[in-house]
């Protein structure tokens, strides 16, 4: 697999057994050979995401930091650029009905040219409007 921009809702699937499917697991598979690419909102949504998976008892505090863990070890690169999230990441959000969350992550994906990994919909959307690539996952 090429390198990809990893939106939340993605790892999210790849975390929690019960949303796990054969493409997610394909695509985490692959990120020996491309890593993929986040934006730092995305660790604040990983983390949100763990926590409320214990806060509803779904998983301990210690499996949250296994997985951690195990994130920490893939091949992620983390792309911050909060001084777009004023300007172009706003515009965009705007222009394609977005959050400005999921707008970080297809600014970040037409920034550096990568394809978008994402479950949501509206950002499926978003992306293809712009004839941008999306990973089917």
């Amino acid at each position: 697999m090429t390198a990809c921009v990893l939106d939340a809702s993605i790892t999210g699937a790849w975390l929690f057994a019960d949303e796990r499917t054969e493409a997610v697991l394909a695509l985490f598979r692959g990120l020996v050979d491309g890593p993929a690419v986040v934006p730092g909102l995305w660790h604040t949504e990983t983390a949100h995401l763990l926590l409320v998976a214990e806060r509803r008892g779904r998983i301990g505090a210690a499996t949250s930091a296994a997985l951690l863990e195990l994130l920490g070890g893939l091949g992620i690169e983390t792309d911050d650029a909060p001084s777009r999230t004023l300007g172009p990441v706003l515009d965009l959000a705007r222009e394609q009905g977005l959050t400005v969350y999921d707008a970080t992550y297809l600014d970040l994906a037409l920034r550096r040219r990568l394809p978008l990994a994402t479950h949501d919909a509206a950002l499926i959307r978003a992306a293809q409007a712009l004839g941008h690539p999306v990973v089917a996952a």
